[in-house]
This record gives C-alpha cells, sequence and structure tokens, in this order.
C-alpha cells in the first residue's frame, strides 16, 4: 500500500481577460461572488473578519476567517475545516490577470488527504471557469449546482 511523504497542495490557475481591480471584486464582493460559487454570504472579505457562506442547494456553509488581504493582489482565508486557500492576482496586462488557487492543510489518512485534494482541484477549477465566463462574457453557468443535481436538499 502506498503511503504520502508530502502533503498535496493544490493549484488551479486560469487567466481572466479583466483587470485585476474587477477579478478582484468578484472574490470579495459576494454580491458577485454568488453569481459563479456560493448562493449566499453573510459579508464582504476583510481582514479578520468571519464570513459564511452557503451552498442552499446542498444544504451546507462554511465558515472562513479572513486572515490577510492585500487589495487587487491577494486574499489569505482559513476554513472551519482548518484548510488555507490563497488567491494571488497576477497582472499580465491592463485587461489581463493571472488567478492562482492554493488550498492547503488537509488532514486526516492518506486516502482522506488525496480525496480532499482531488475534489479541491476540480472545485477550484470549476470556480475559475464559472468566473471566467461570467466576467469575459456575462454568463452565469450554474456550474456549482450542476455538478451535483441529485445532492440538492429540495429536489424535485
Amino acid at each position: 500500500m502506498a503511503t504520502i511523504s508530502n502533503i498535496p497542495v493544490v493549484r488551479a490557475e486560469m487567466l481572466i481577460r479583466k483587470p485585476a481591480e474587477e477579478v478582484f471584486e468578484a472574490f470579495v464582493d459576494p454580491a458577485i461572488t454568488t453569481k459563479f460559487w456560493f448562493t449566499k454570504s453573510s459579508g464582504r472579505l476583510e481582514t479578520g473578519k468571519l464570513v459564511r457562506w452557503d451552498w442552499e442547494m446542498y444544504g451546507v456553509h462554511d465558515e472562513v476567517r479572513v486572515k490577510e488581504i492585500e487589495p487587487n493582489k491577494r486574499i489569505l482565508i482559513e476554513s472551519s475545516d482548518g484548510t488555507q486557500v490563497e488567491w494571488i492576482l497576477t497582472r499580465r496586462a491592463d485587461d489581463e490577470t493571472f488567478v492562482t488557487i492554493i488550498n492547503s492543510g488537509f488532514t486526516g489518512s492518506g486516502d482522506e488527504v488525496v480525496n480532499q485534494a482531488i475534489d479541491s482541484t476540480g472545485g477550484y477549477t470549476m470556480v475559475l471557469c464559472g468566473l471566467k465566463a461570467l466576467l469575459e462574457h456575462g454568463i452565469s453557468l450554474n456550474l456549482v449546482g450542476d455538478k451535483a443535481p441529485d445532492a440538492h436538499v429540495n429536489r424535485q
């Protein structure tokens, strides 16, 4: 049986053809974020703040602590499970931003850590694809809700 000698660190990346200021706002302002990721939030991301994010279709939520924010450059949060997520926004041109999302701190057995990393990779890739469609084309793809339609709490 294989063992893990290094805990995985997830990295999802995408070029978004919009200015860094607009991409940054999409992640800190829940009025925008709810169009491509979670469905409800207790507020805007601000350093030191505890924010609740809800995915109402699944009946789940998370409380995240905003550890650091560098406007238009970087966001660092800690989730309720102790994992950390860092967004790094790199301006490539006036209207291009390369977004890197790094998720780290997975815990549990080797199998659990690997499964968390795989789920996180897919999840943050979907978030970036949804953001790209929204900001570049004005389209809300409903990727998060459509990923597991059979898991919706109010299925009909």
